[in-house]
């Protein structure tokens, strides 16, 4: 018995997305389980596309992390530069949703986190 194939949908690490709002380059957004970032400026309610995989370097709050950490997406998060509850990469799970792994050490002041977005 054969098995049903599976057929490419996108092979860019991309979706679609549809904002109710404009979206700048850079943001991350979460969609359900899913953390992703324009990597485009998207106008309110056009259809643009948001980064589901690749290396990102995100705002992250005070403290160090190390290579291999699992890094989640704080939307209310405080970013070492920039404004305060704007959104920051953390390693402290709670509730919030996985955004990939961190693939470069940050020393607790740095402002960023190179991480390799996947969904975990």
């Amino acid at each position: 018995m054969a098995q049903t194939p599976a057929t490419t949908v996108s092979g860019s690490g991309a979706i679609d997305y549809t904002p109710g709002s404009a979206v700048t380059a850079g943001n991350v957004v979460v969609l359900g389980s899913i953390v992703a970032v324009s990597v485009t400026d998207i106008a309110a309610n056009e259809k643009g596309s948001l980064a589901i995989s690749g290396l990102f370097r995100v705002p992250k709050i005070t403290g160090a992390i190390t290579v291999g950490s699992k890094i989640y997406w704080d939307p209310a998060g405080t970013p070492v530069t920039g404004d305060a509850a704007s959104g920051a990469a953390t390693t402290t799970a709670g509730a919030l949703k996985v955004m990939g792994y961190a693939t470069a050490a940050a020393a607790s002041g740095d402002s960023y986190v190179i991480v390799d977005l996947q969904r975990a």
